[in-house]
């Protein structure tokens, strides 16, 4: 009995000091560290390369064209999808392209951001993808820390340098308060964004899409411009004058002569008569979030997400009466837990509300949306209303559904981790 009290003693005693969060300077507590990625100028340039498919980091927005789905390893590149059969999609390909979170195509070409540069990529033949141009320094870039992160440690980076920011490494540190001090002040180093020095035979984007091609122009907005080019020659773009559009742009979409900005302030709308200068429209302003936008008759959809650097405390979705262009005002709003991107099929509409799943709703009646379907046990991310059938990207899985009378039903998915 002695010797069995002992061992007990001994093994509460092994458990309470590797569990302690003591070390010999006091308490300590674990943070999430991220460090910068960093590339030279020489090796960023020539950095985009066609590899053989790979697992996926970090799911970002989908694109769909032909026969091929799109989707964004968030600054790292595109993955390649084959989906002539929606029922069993392949990955064929990953196209490398450090610092991308942009895609849109045309006629086979494809333009993609690479930071502060414009890529342009012959897709013709898919098994020999090729560059065709590139356009440096013609973007205003911007390479977030990750929401997750505590703090940041830029170490010896040095803004001012040769070296190109392409991503962050985050890892996990134990730390004493007088160690976190020591190294990251009373309140550590915020992060935010980290900005690089820059100053029709299309496919379809989801509502997160920050290029949008119509007809002869690309518009690519960043935080404050929309970026215009001229693409009727496809493999020479042209670079026209920025138009600033505001503060903290996030999101581009079309209809007709009109482009619907999503913003953390507002939803702002272009007119395109004259495609090479968009000019303000009006204005809806609501609080502090993020949001996409995508319009469908009279009413544009936006969906706003607070909660993290968003802002706001509260997220929903707000139908916006656009009947009248130069007077948006609000119609109905609706509550939901965290949505990113959202999409119109007919008289469907989807929303990805994060963690919560995908909502399917009839807007048939605007003032009583009637919920179709939930499916609630996956991450939602970004949406795109086919013809025949939906697509949608989460939590590093690609997620299609067919279409039904008053329904959808999952027909695949395939992991892409």
């Amino acid at each position: 009995m002695k010797t069995k009290t002992i061992l007990f003693l001994c093994i509460n005693f092994l458990l309470i000091t590797s569990c302690s969060t003591d070390d010999s300077n006091g308490p300590s507590e674990e943070y999430l560290v991220a460090r910068p990625l960093t590339m030279s100028r020489a090796e960023f340039s020539n950095s985009v390369d066609i590899i053989a498919p790979r697992p996926m980091d970090e799911s970002g927005k989908v694109y769909t064209y032909g026969d091929y789905i799109f989707i964004n390893d968030k600054y790292q590149g595109v993955h390649v999808i084959d989906n002539s059969n929606p029922s069993q999609p392949v990955k064929v390909a990953f196209i490398q392209i450090p610092g991308n979170v942009d895609i849109s195509v045309k006629n086979d070409y494809l333009f993609a951001d690479s930071l502060m540069d414009l890529v342009v990529l012959d897709i013709s033949d898919l098994d020999n993808i090729t560059i065709v141009n590139r356009l440096e320094n013609v973007l205003q870039s911007y390479v977030a820390a990750p929401f997750e992160a505590d703090v940041v440690e830029y170490g010896d980076y040095d803004y001012g340098s040769n070296d190109i920011l392409i991503g962050w490494e985050v890892v996990s540190e134990r730390l004493t308060e007088e160690q976190y001090r020591a190294r990251f002040g009373d309140y550590g180093i915020a992060f935010g964004e980290v900005m690089n020095n820059a100053s029709d035979g299309t496919g379809e984007g989801g509502s997160l899409a920050r290029f949008k091609i119509v007809e002869d122009y690309l518009y690519a907005v960043d935080s404050h411009n929309i970026n215009v080019f001229n693409i009727s020659d496809l493999d020479n773009p042209q670079v026209l004058e920025d138009v600033y559009a505001g503060f903290d742009i996030e999101t581009i979409f079309n209809r007709d002569n009109y482009l619907f900005l999503g913003s953390m302030r507002g939803m702002y709308i272009y007119d395109i008569t004259s495609p090479g200068t968009p000019t303000l429209v009006s204005e809806f302003e609501h609080g502090t979030a993020c949001d996409p936008v995508v319009v469908d008759g009279d009413y544009a959809y936006v969906t706003l997400r607070g909660g993290n650097m968003c802002g706001a405390t509260e997220s929903g979705l707000f139908i916006v009466d656009i009947s009248d262009i130069e007077n948006p005002e609000l119609a109905i709003s609706y509550p939901m837990d965290g949505p990113y991107g959202l999409g119109i099929k007919d008289e469907k509409i989807f929303i990805c509300d994060g963690d919560s799943g995908l909502k399917v709703y009839d807007k048939t009646d605007i003032n009583d949306l009637k919920e179709l379907n939930h499916f609630e046990d996956i991450v939602t991310f970004d949406v795109i209303p086919m013809e025949n059938h939906l697509i949608m990207v989460g939590d590093e899985i690609l997620y299609q559904y067919e279409y039904l009378d008053n329904s959808i039903k999952l027909i695949s998915q395939i992991g892409l981790e």
